[in-house]
This record gives structure tokens, sequence and C-alpha cells, in this order.
């Protein structure tokens, strides 16, 4: 444990952001452990939260002593997630005791943790703070305060300006900029990325919102027109059929259901958006795929603890959809990084793909931290497939994209 103990004296500092014990080897003492910066008197401490199945207990602690107790902490942890200024850390620690550390360098810097005791959480949208859109959209009364019952959305279209905010160094300051957005719905995080981008940060945005249903595009195109919001337009169409652009920068596609993330995902790569932004939902095509693939090869049983159960085989579908699509998108030369959306206790729909074009030619980043060249990616997809039998539509739309631009 002595890495651990070294590396955690190494960052324990005012560039520390947070930290996260997890995976615990007994499940009858502590099963959580979460560490934060505080500010005391002038003194720079660490609170250590921790978590037994009935009870959470605090300490604060200086730097020395804090490192000290997470490293006997992590007798009993597999796993533990560092975030500082500068850097992110994975500690993962084998049944044997054999610790290996991961290191992830920020290509942008975080903002320092906030210090004050009492810290409120901080939002992009603040309540109190009247926003027209929010109002309308039933999020917020006149007052500004939120509607109890619209908690959980609010909590959401602020997660979702985090993502925004994150890429803003990726955007273009100097011209205006495209961003589509497919299967828009009710619009409430279109509406905040417009605000967000046009009011708040100034940027020169033209904003198309795509959705099937003509109510409700005729509501939120009457919406715009109310705010004054003249680049943001609203329109009925199909995500698999849409031509309406030739360029894009930012592509937005969340929670489009099963195979339509797929045509999404596919016009995004085709239009080579610098930056895309997808929550998918209902991913049931590998689901079905799988199915037919057990009658045929049965996978040699080596995955009968999956898939001989219903639930289980499902999210497992929804985890190798998502991976693959991760992959692909990666193969493709975009950076891609799979998030949290929001706390599965708000929604159940709760993965982020965020993919940024990368200007190296002939390499990407895969998964966490790991470099890959474009081809390995390929060859990481076609082993699996292969292995599952299965064929998502995020292939095949982008190889007919392949066969198409070398006619």
């Amino acid at each position: 444990m002595n890495e651990i103990f070294t590396l955690l004296k190494e960052v324990l500092n005012r560039d520390f952001i947070r930290a996260v014990l997890s995976n615990p080897r007994v499940k009858d003492a502590v099963i959580k452990a979460k560490v934060r910066p505080l500010e005391k008197n002038g003194r720079l401490i660490f609170q250590i939260e921790t978590f037994t199945k009935k009870q959470a207990f605090h300490a604060n602690e200086d730097a020395e002593q804090a490192a000290r107790l997470l490293t006997e902490y992590m007798e009993n942890f597999r796993q533990m997630q560092i975030e500082t200024v500068k850097a992110e850390y994975t500690i993962l620690v084998s049944k044997k005791g054999k610790v290996s550390v991961k290191m992830k360098k920020r290509k942008c810097e975080a903002a320092q943790a906030d210090l004050s005791h009492d810290r409120k959480k901080r939002y992009i949208l603040e309540e109190g703070i009247f926003v027209p859109f929010l109002h309308d959209l039933g999020v917020m009364t006149e007052e500004g305060k939120i509607v109890r019952t619209k908690t959980d959305k609010f909590r959401q279209i602020n997660r979702f300006l985090e993502f925004i905010e994150d890429i803003l160094p990726q955007l273009d300051r100097g011209r205006e900029l495209t961003i589509l957005d497919f299967g828009c719905g009710k619009s409430y995080l279109t509406f905040a990325m417009y605000y967000y981008l046009k009011e708040l940060k100034g940027f020169d945005i033209n904003v198309i919102g795509l959705d099937l249903k003509e109510d409700v595009i005729h509501r939120c195109s009457g919406l715009a027109e109310k705010y004054g919001y003249e680049k943001l337009h609203f329109m009925v169409g199909d995500i698999a059929d849409y031509e309406g652009v030739k360029e894009v920068d930012l592509v937005v596609t969340l929670h489009a259901c099963d195979t339509a993330t797929d045509y999404a995902l596919a016009k995004a790569v085709g239009w080579n958006a610098k930056v895309i932004l997808s929550v998918p939902c209902c991913q049931h095509e590998i689901n079905g795929q799988f199915a037919e693939a057990e009658k045929v090869h049965g996978y040699d049983g080596c995955l009968a603890p999956i898939m001989d159960y219903g639930l289980l085989r499902e999210r497992f579908a929804a985890l190798v959809t998502d991976g693959l699509r991760a992959k692909y998108l990666e193969s493709e030369g975009y950076d891609t990084q799979v998030i949290e959306f929001i706390d599965m206790e708000h929604t159940p729909k709760n993965i982020l793909l965020r993919a940024v074009k990368t200007e190296k030619k002939n390499r990407t980043v895969c998964g966490e931290g790991k470099t890959d060249t474009r081809a390995e990616a390929k060859t990481v997809i076609e082993k699996c497939e292969q292995f599952l039998q299965i064929e998502p539509a995020l292939g095949r739309l982008l190889a007919d994209k392949g066969e198409n631009n070398r006619e």
C-alpha cells in the first residue's frame, strides 16, 4: 500500500477536488468513502465521509493523517477514483493486494474545489434567477423557484450544460456554429443549450431541433419566436432522412430510441462534426440478435450466467451496444468518453457518449486513458462482434457511408 500512501501525500493539496473509495471486500464494515477538501479557520483540511449500511460518519483531517486513513481504508476496497485540477487517477487493488495506478492528464485544467464548509450545489442555471423558457416549460415559477415535481428535470438540464461547458474550448468563436439536436422532444435541453451558448456565453450559433411530433415542434417554434431566438429552429423530420445541412459543428442526440441513436451518430460522422453528445436509450436491437445467435451458437455456454436471464441479457445488450458505439466513434477519429449523465436515482438513462474529433490522423484515445490506433479500434470491434455474433446498426451505417464515399 506504499504506492497509495505516496500518491495521496502528493495529491492532497489545494488542487485536490474529490476522491471516492468503492467496491468493498467486506460488506458489513465501511462500504463506501468520499473525500473532499475544506478550509477551516484558514487551514486546509480533508473531510472523509464513510458509509456503512445504516450510518454515515465524518472526520476532518490534515493531509498527512488523511493519507494514512485512506491508505488503511484501501485494505478493504478494490478501487479508488481521485480527481485533481490537472489529472484523474484510478487505483485498483487485486485480490492478492497488488496495486495498480492509472493516471490521465486533463486536456484543460478543471476548476478548483469550493473549500467552503457549508457549500451549496452550484448550478449553471441557478434557482432564484428567472429564466423564461424554464417557466414556460413548467420547471420554474414566476418567482424563479423550481417546481417541486420538476427538480429532477432541473438537475438534468444543469448536468447537460456542464457537459456543454466542458466542450467550449473545442468550439470556434470566430464564425457561426451549426448545432443539430436530433429527437429534441419538448426541447428542455435544446432551449437550455441555446440560452447558455447564445445569451450567457455569446456564441454565434444556429440551432436546429428535429422531432417527429408535429404538435411538439409547433409549440417549441412558438416559444422560440416568443423569446426572439431568431437562430433557434424546430422542424418535423426523421433522423435517418434529414439532409438539411452540409456541415455541422455539434450534434446532440438525447434519448433517441434504439437505432435512432445510430442514425444520428452516423449522420454526425458523415458531417465530420467536431463534437457529438449522445444519451442513448431503449437499446433493443442487439438483445434481439443475442436471442438469434444463442439458438445457433450458444456461445459455448460461457455466457449462460447472463443469457439465461432476460433482465441480465437486456442490460448486457445495452452495455455492449453503447460500448461498440464508443469504439466505432474512436475508429472514425474521435476521442470518446463514456460518462454518467446523471445519477440513476434521477433517471435510468444515465450514460452519455461524448466524442470530440481529434486532429491526430492515425490515432485516437480509447477507454480509460489508453492510447490506441484507429485500426486497432476496428480490430477490437471485429473481435467483439464475431464472438457475440452480432451486427450493430451503427457498423452497417458507417460501412454504407464508406461505400458511398468510394463511389
